[in-house]
C-alpha cells in the first residue's frame, strides 16, 4: 500500500504528540515508534511509524488515511509551536540486513527495516502479506477499521502501545482493557481446507464466530469471538482451524 511521509518540526513536537499517540514518543531515541491516535472512546483512527529525522520527527502512514489523520493532529495543536508537512520522501522496506539509514521495524523482527529515502523503491519483491498472516499482524484499512480497539488488534505484542507513559487520547478505554477485562474478541491466525475469500463470515454451530481478513495460501488473519473459535469453525463449507499457538 502507498505510503504518505509527512515532517513534524517545532520544539514541542515531542511534546505535542506525546499527549496525542499510544505509544511512547520518547523512544525515538532508540529507531522507529510504532503507534496509534484513537478517539476518546479508544477506538482506532490511523497507526503509523515515527522516525526520528534531526530537528524534525517523521510520520510514515497509509496515504489513503493521510489527509484525515494530519487533520485530526491540526485539530490538537491548538497554539503548540508545530509544524506538519507533506515531503516527497518514499519508504524502501527489506528483510536482508538493514542498510545505514535503515530503522528496524518494531513490530516483529522478520519485517526487517525501513528507510525514507527521494527515490522510489524498485527492487522489493518480499511477500509482506504472507509475512503478516505468519506472524498475526494487521494492515491499515484491512484489519484495522474504525470500528478496532488496538489491544484486539494486537499492539501490545506489536509494540505500539505503552502503559506507562501517561495519558493520550483513548488512554483511559485502553487501560481499562489492560487491566479490567478480559479480551473476548481479536485477531487471529486460521487455517483454511479450502479457498475462501477475504471478507467471508465465519460461524460456529451456526452462530457468527468472526470475518476473514487477509489470505496468503492456506491461511488467514481473521477477527475472531474466542468463545466460538475453539471447535467447529466454518467459512461456508470450507473447515477452519484457529491456531491459538500462533500468538
Amino acid at each position: 500500500m502507498k505510503r504518505a511521509i509527512y515532517r513534524i518540526t517545532g520544539p514541542e513536537r515531542e511534546h505535542f504528540l506525546q499527549g496525542l499517540v499510544s505509544n511512547d514518543v520518547r523512544h525515538l531515541a532508540n529507531g522507529l515508534v510504532y503507534a496509534a491516535l484513537l478517539t476518546p472512546q479508544g477506538k482506532y483512527l490511523a497507526d503509523f511509524f515515527l522516525a526520528p529525522a534531526g530537528d524534525a520527527i517523521l510520520l510514515d502512514i497509509d496515504a489513503t488515511i493521510a489527509p484525515a489523520t494530519v487533520q485530526r493532529l491540526s485539530m490538537y495543536k491548538l497554539r503548540a509551536d508545530v509544524a506538519i508537512e507533506e515531503t516527497a520522501l518514499h519508504l524502501h522496506r527489506g528483510t536482508d540486513a538493514a542498510p545505514e539509514d535503515g530503522f528496524a521495524d518494531p513490530r516483529h523482527p522478520t519485517l526487517g527495516w525501513r528507510a525514507y529515502r527521494d527515490t522510489p523503491q524498485t527492487d522489493d519483491t518480499t511477500d509482506w502479506a504472507a509475512l503478516r498472516v505468519a506472524h498475526v499482524i494487521p494492515e491499515t484499512g484491512i484489519e484495522l477499521t474504525p470500528d478496532s480497539f488496538i489491544l484486539e488488534m494486537g499492539f501490545e505484542r506489536l509494540h505500539g502501545v505503552d502503559f506507562r507513559k501517561g495519558c493520550y487520547v483513548g488512554q483511559e478505554v485502553t487501560a481499562r482493557m489492560k487491566h479490567k477485562t478480559e479480551l473476548r474478541k481479536g485477531l487471529g491466525r486460521i487455517r483454511l481446507s479450502g479457498p475462501v475469500a477475504p471478507g467471508t463470515e465465519l460461524t460456529a454451530n451456526g452462530k457468527t464466530a468472526g470475518t476473514v481478513h487477509t489470505v496468503s495460501g492456506d491461511h488467514a488473519l481473521a477477527y475472531l469471538r474466542y468463545d466460538r473459535a475453539e471447535a467447529g469453525l466454518m467459512a461456508g463449507d470450507v473447515t477452519v482451524t484457529w491456531e491459538k499457538d500462533a500468538l
